[in-house]
């Protein structure tokens, strides 16, 4: 059987990350499977584009076609890709040596149409005390309650992840009017693409190997409350662009379970510890589980009067006027 084909497709925006940038394509060099192609998707730097091509000469450099925003740029990867799979890296996540062999082995499987990793946050100034593991999807990351093994799952986490080129072009990329934009903190582009790509297909899976790791590199901001409310309000707007899209039942499954089993467990783990003086951040990691939850809440509600608007636009008109925005 003919090995399957690879291409990664490494997204970036700023030329303030641009050590790091270096160092993920240097963790793309030194994988155990050597991908096919390497692309570098620049979104609209055209700086940061002529800056790189001066000095990285071994991988392939592209300005992004798309809108702005990480789904154009991803979009544009896609439609440079000739390989039978397309795997994705931020430009601050860094790849084990052994990801993408990890990613790529669970493709044997034809029902499988997407593979994605854990992503383990490397804090800039070390992890407040009060934002617990179970949070960690609001800095991109893989949190506490998902599978320890690999399983069957919903959707991929967009710094590590990968799918079948055909699946990409038959459902028509990544949906522009989803996904990060710059600095602005909206999101759910690879849950929405997840949902569409098995839709229709019976029996088709998407797989979390949390054995495939990616080091994702957060920044000392990223960790403030007040970023924390601000991603929580955007993620509440997206996934309810997300359930305008593909329907409720589909959007919220998996956030229903982590609403009802992993966050009590945290609220009450917080609140154990603080009274028993073995973590006197208890307490505040207890608050923090529910000032999230509140605030997705609310966004996800406000997010469904504008829903059928046009949705970044609005989107980004809603975050101007955010609650959290009051928080000091």
């Amino acid at each position: 059987m003919k090995p399957l084909s690879v291409t990664v497709v490494i997204c970036a925006y700023t030329s303030e990350r641009w050590g790091m940038l270096l160092d993920v394509i240097e963790s793309v060099r030194n994988q155990t499977l050597t991908p096919d192609q390497v692309l570098v998707v620049i979104d609209h730097n055209q700086d940061l584009h002529e800056k790189l091509i001066e000095i990285v000469d071994d991988v392939t450099i592209v300005e992004s076609t798309g809108l702005p925003g990480l789904s154009g740029a991803r979009n544009t990867g896609v439609g440079l890709a000739e390989s039978d799979i397309v795997a994705f890296l931020d430009d601050d996540a860094e790849a084990a040596p052994d990801w993408l062999e990890r990613l790529v082995a669970l493709y044997d499987d034809p029902d499988v149409l997407a593979v994605g990793g854990k992503v383990v946050p490397l804090w800039e100034t070390g992890r407040p005390g009060y934002f617990g593991e179970e949070l960690d999807w609001i800095v991109g990351c893989s949190h506490r309650g998902l599978p320890r093994v690999a399983s069957e799952v919903r959707n991929v986490i967009g710094a590590n992840m990968s799918f079948r080129l055909e699946v990409l072009r038959q459902v028509g990329g990544f949906n522009q009017a989803l996904g990060r934009k710059g600095t602005l903190p909206l999101g759910c582009e690879e849950t929405e693409i997840c949902i569409r790509s098995t839709m229709g297909s019976p029996g088709a899976r998407i797989v979390y190997e949390p054995a495939a790791l990616v080091r994702h590199h957060v920044p000392a901001e990223r960790g403030s409350v007040r970023y924390m409310l601000s991603r929580s309000w955007s993620e509440g707007i997206s996934k309810a662009q997300v359930s305008h899209i593909v329907g409720q039942k589909r959007a919220l499954g998996p956030e229903r379970r982590y609403v009802r089993s992993t966050l009590p467990r945290a609220v009450f783990s917080g609140i154990r510890d603080w009274s028993r003086g073995a973590n006197p951040q208890g307490l505040g990691r207890a608050g923090s589980v529910l000032a999230v939850l509140a605030f997705t809440s609310a966004g996800y509600l406000r997010g469904r009067r504008i829903a059928h608007g046009s949705t970044t636009q609005l989107a980004e008109l809603e975050l101007q006027g955010a609650p959290w925005r009051q928080v000091q």
